[in-house]
Formats: C-alpha cells, structure tokens, sequence
C-alpha cells in the first residue's frame, strides 16, 4: 500500500513534486501491468485538505464535530480531520469542513475551494471525482489591527 504525507514527523513539508513522481509510477504499473498502487483515504484527505487551505478566503479546517456549536480550527498538521473521504473504485466523494475570513463571499470561497480540490486529486490521484461537498462550520472575524 502507498502512503504519501505532505508533512513528516518533524512538520518539514514534503515537496509536491513528489506527487508528480508517484503519479508517474502509478501510470507505468498500469501500462505494463507490473502492480496494483492503492491510496489511502488519509493521503487523499491530505492532498484535498492540503488545496483547500491555500485557497483565497480559507482560515483553516474545521473539525467535523461541532463542540457546543462552536467550530474548532484545526492546524496543519491535523488537515484530514477536517476531510472526509469516500473512495468506490476509481470515484471519490470529499467532504471538507472550513473555516472561512468575515467578509469574504463565502459561495465564492466553496466554488474555488471545490475547483481546486478536484484539480488537485486529478493531477496527483488520477481519481476520477464524484463529489466535493464544501461545509462552512464557522466565521472568524480577525483582530483589526
């Protein structure tokens, strides 16, 4: 099984050019037919929660439980308990919970944050997408300054 991490134990970020590597051996194992590369579902949410946050108007994910109705902002390193994924065959189906700035038109944010999630896992998973369910879970007004 292949499991890739866009950060490692000491929070060093791992270059995306990797994923274009992996992405390379995934198609030479399918055109000569040397294996099978699966991907888990936590490197899928790592790559989707990874786009989602570099998106204009995002302050971070959210975990997907609200704790009395208020949403707790995840930080780097937790981005896949922002993310869920469900994975049927060569489909996948994403949830993200985000945390978006006051102010920002938050229909804009959800329609760039899916468009980049879906290029996202294209480019580097060859998945085909199902669904990207974007789910606002909280406002965070900044300390004007």
């Amino acid at each position: 099984m292949l499991f890739l991490f866009f950060f490692n134990r000491l929070g060093f970020s791992i270059p995306l050019q990797m994923f274009e590597i992996m992405k390379g051996w995934a198609n030479m194992g399918d055109k000569d037919k040397l294996g099978n590369v699966n991907i888990s579902e936590e490197v899928i949410a790592t790559i989707a929660g990874a786009a989602a946050v570099e998106c204009y108007g995002i302050v971070g994910m959210a975990a997907r439980k609200l704790k009395d109705g208020i949403a707790q902002l995840l930080g780097r390193e937790d981005l896949t308990k922002g993310v869920q994924v469900k994975l049927e065959g060569s489909q996948v189906t994403v949830d993200l919970y985000i945390i978006v700035s006051y102010g920002v038109n938050i229909a804009e944010v959800a329609k760039n944050v899916m468009e980049r999630v879906k290029y996202s896992l294209s480019k580097y998973t060859d998945l085909e997408t199902r669904a990207i369910n974007v789910n606002v879970q909280g406002v965070r007004v900044s300390n004007g300054g």
